[in-house]
């Protein structure tokens, strides 16, 4: 609609005509049609892979008391088959953007691409959970993102250092705005172009590395550096220097405190 506005949508799925009502009928259709196709009435999931992650719906996970079983994962092993051994990987950013891996610059294919493997082989990133659809459904799934959610802590991690804690918070407001946006599929939207170029601005700092731990369906941050770290060891540390007294913080406390004082004398 966005792109090509002139183009005709052929959706059989959505199409009456077609008769699709379940996912039976759907694999009766294709065949009789001789489509090859990789799913089965046995495995029937539904499921959309892409280089970022792997969604798997339908079956027995469509009743939420149902755990996901250990064969439904493809991305990565199950958690009770992750090795006992912790594997650690760093990650280079300059500028919010993953570069490199363990100090070897690397295209973002790439990149992701190790990082699924890695993540993969410890259980990381596998997440059950229901979501709220925009027709009003609530619909459970599972998915597997070892590569993202590896990158997503590293960043987490690196953000925290680099960012002042107001752009930090109002970023963190933002984005719920814009995982919103691209769920409802509202990627070429203006507002998300405005929330990008603001977005843009925040990362101009955040640049370093951080090493992350992968360890049974757990990927933790073990070290961050960056040269444009905010951190001072000086401010956060408990014996106090000429930059920050505990006598320092007395007015502070008493004038942010006054209107509940007031109301607490009311």
């Amino acid at each position: 609609m966005a792109l090509a506005p002139q183009l005709k949508i052929i959706a059989p799925w959505k199409d009456p005509s077609f008769e699709l009502t379940s996912r039976e009928a759907a694999i009766e259709y294709a065949k009789a049609r001789n489509i090859p196709i990789p799913v089965s009435k046995k495995k029937i999931y539904s499921r959309d892979r892409n280089l970022w992650h792997i969604s798997h719906e339908g079956a027995d996970l469509e009743d939420p008391a149902n755990e996901p079983k250990d064969d439904l994962w493809v991305m990565s092993v199950p958690v009770s088959k992750a090795p006992a051994r912790a594997e650690y990987v760093t990650v280079d950013f300059r500028a919010g953007v993953p570069v490199g891996l363990n100090g070897k610059s690397m295209p973002g294919h790439e990149l992701v691409a190790a990082l699924n493997a890695l993540g993969g082989r410890h259980a990381v990133g596998q997440v059950d959970l229901v979501e709220n659809r925009l027709v009003g459904i609530k619909s459970r799934g599972a998915y597997e993102t070892p590569g993202g959610t590896i990158l997503y802590e590293a960043h987490r991690a690196l953000e925290a250092v680099t960012l002042d804690r107001d752009m930090l918070h109002y970023k963190q407001q933002v984005a719920l705005k814009y995982a919103e946006m691209v769920y409802y599929g509202q990627w070429f939207c203006p507002l998300r172009e405005a929330l990008d170029a603001f977005v843009d601005s925040t990362q101009k700092n955040v640049t370093g590395s951080v090493r992350v731990k992968c360890f049974k369906g757990r990927a933790t941050v073990a070290g961050t550096t960056s040269p444009k770290s905010l951190y001072s060891t000086k401010l956060a540390s408990f014996t106090m220097g000429a930059e920050y007294t505990p006598s320092d913080a007395t007015g502070f406390i008493k004038l942010f405190g006054l209107q509940m004082r007031g109301r607490g004398k009311a």
